[in-house]
């Protein structure tokens, strides 16, 4: 991981990471409604907003400031490279409740991760403070994540426990 000497590229970072959360909140959003799941749709258009929220915030906190260029792509949930059509509608298809749960929540953990790591290696007391606010809203992403997994069912068939198999 890189290390992170300056607000503006802390702030270009997590630009990256909100404007990658609202828009893959948003998707997941719409499949779940194309699902007809509407519970799960609108508790992912929630979240969408969170996100986009932030993202409005940071991007108001940095009018004006030279950002440096942050690797968008480094913070893609599902794929490192442009989407390809069909296997991103391979993804969606094949993509339950508790997936799309699933990825949402490594995703912010692992932005969750970047801010600590910030907090622990900056020398500027200034960026570790940033990085502390941006961790903690993190972490609040993954408690919300975390409640809604435990919330939502697993819908993979356990055949050995169906069929009462006993584990070696």
């Amino acid at each position: 991981m890189q290390a992170i000497r300056s607000a503006p590229e802390l702030y270009a970072h997590a630009i990256a990471i909100e404007r990658e959360a609202a828009e893959r909140y948003s998707e997941f959003a719409r499949h779940m409604t194309d699902l007809g799941n509407e519970a799960v749709a609108e508790l992912f258009g929630r979240l969408a907003g969170f996100e986009a929220e932030h993202l409005d915030t940071l991007l108001r906190r940095t009018d004006g400031v030279a950002l440096p260029e942050a690797a968008a792509a480094d913070y893609r949930w599902l794929d490192a490279a442009a989407p390809e059509t069909a296997a991103r509608e391979l993804v969606f298809r094949l993509m339950t409740p508790r997936h799309a749960l699933e990825i949402a929540l490594a995703a912010e953990k692992r932005a969750q991760a970047f801010f600590e790591h910030v907090l622990m290696t900056a020398a500027d007391p200034a960026l570790r403070a940033l990085a502390k606010e941006m961790a903690a809203e993190e972490q609040e992403h993954v408690r919300i994540v975390e409640q809604l997994l435990a919330r939502t069912p697993d819908v993979n068939v356990d055949w050995p426990a169906v069929f009462g198999e006993r584990q070696a």
